[in-house]
C-alpha cells in the first residue's frame, strides 16, 4: 500500500519529454534554467559525461558532466528527471571501454581528452 503511494507521488515527477540521447564519455552542452531573482535563462554546462547513476527508481537517475575551468577540474551532477534541464545536446561522442570514468579526474591536459568515436557512413 505505501508502495503504491510512492510509485504514484514519483510518476507525477518523471520527465514527460526526453532530454536527448547520450552516453559516457560523450562531450555534452547541458542547457539549464537559471533563475536570478524575477528573470530566467538558459545557462550551458558543457563537459564530458563522467557517469550515468540509475538510482533505486527512475525518479533517482542522475548524470555527472565535467570540465576543466582554468586549470581545475569542476564537475556537476544533474537529475534526469530535473524540471530545470532544457535539453542535453551532444556534439562529440566518445569512444570509452569503462562505465564510470573517474580516471578522468587524475589526468591534466591532453591525458584527460577521451577519443572520439569514428563513424562510417
Amino acid at each position: 500500500m505505501i508502495n503504491a503511494l510512492i510509485d504514484s507521488v514519483q510518476k507525477e515527477h518523471l520527465r514527460d519529454t526526453d532530454i536527448g540521447e547520450f552516453n559516457i564519455g560523450d562531450s555534452v552542452n547541458v542547457h539549464t534554467r537559471i533563475k536570478e531573482g524575477d528573470k530566467e535563462r538558459i545557462q550551458i554546462f558543457s563537459g564530458t559525461v563522467i557517469r550515468r547513476k540509475a538510482g533505486h527508481g527512475d525518479i533517482n537517475a542522475a548524470f555527472t558532466v565535467r570540465r576543466i575551468v582554468d586549470g581545475q577540474g569542476v564537475e556537476r551532477t544533474f537529475p534526469v528527471h530535473s524540471p530545470r534541464i532544457e535539453k542535453v545536446e551532444v556534439f562529440r561522442e566518445g569512444k570509452v571501454r569503462r562505465a564510470k570514468l573517474y580516471y578522468l579526474r587524475d589526468r591534466v591536459g591532453k591525458s584527460a581528452k577521451v577519443k572520439e568515436k569514428v563513424r562510417i557512413k
